[in-house]
């Protein structure tokens, strides 16, 4: 599915708000307001892996699922605490104004799980899971990233660590062994067009920081 995706894989992961994050480059503003959003799009990926508890049959399969979604709510505390070393305060995340990309893309998701089946969900949901894991690997391994001193070195490492790198193993685990379950030749077309679109959305989400630094300074 990642090759399936052509030129937006590649615009996602070495997207200009990535490679200045990697220099250590990108405004504050940005990443400031990428961090709000990304708390109010993590409370729907913890919607999405519920959802996806649901639609799957068997117990080993759901505990894949529910090892993934209580990932995803521990993950919120840790991104508070991260965020109020930014400034920014519990109250400020959990009252803040969604963004037409994160509703864009967070209900796109919600929307593949509820008319599709664990495979379609879990296609929608790859590309932010998979997709942060490349970011962060490559970003730790680039020798011209250095991170002694550098203001967004915690992220990276966050992404490259291999608690986060453990439940990427499991979410591809678990959708090869859906895909030998359930996959045809027939459906690939069909859940790389939504890992496509999921894709592209990831892309809009890293845009959306750029946008909100371009309209502070103008």
């Amino acid at each position: 599915m990642r090759e399936h995706t052509g030129s937006n894989w590649h615009a996602y992961v070495n997207h200009t708000f990535v490679q200045q994050l990697a220099q250590g480059t990108l405004p504050i503003t940005a990443f400031k307001h990428y961090l709000v959003q990304d708390y109010l799009f993590l409370t729907h990926f913890a919607r999405a892996y519920a959802l996806l508890v649901s639609k799957l049959r068997s117990v080993r399969h759901m505990r894949f699922a529910t090892a993934s979604l209580n990932a995803t709510l521990d993950e919120l505390p840790l991104h508070i605490h991260y965020c109020a070393q930014w400034g920014i305060d519990e109250k400020q995340l959990q009252t803040a104004t969604e963004a037409f990309e994160t509703i864009a893309y967070t209900r796109y998701v919600l929307d593949i799980g509820h008319a599709g089946d664990s495979l379609d969900l879990l296609s929608a949901l790859l590309p932010c899971v998979a997709g942060y894991a490349e970011i962060g690997l490559t970003l730790l391994q680039r020798p011209d990233v250095q991170l002694e001193r550098h203001p967004y070195a915690a992220w990276i490492h966050n992404y490259g660590d291999a608690a986060y790198l453990d439940g990427v193993k499991s979410a591809l685990a678990l959708t090869d062994e859906l895909w030998r379950e359930r996959g045809t030749e027939s459906r690939f077309d069909e859940v790389s067009a939504i890992f496509t679109t999921a894709t592209q959305l990831e892309t809009r989400f890293w845009q959306m920081g750029l946008n909100a630094a371009s309209e502070a300074s103008a």
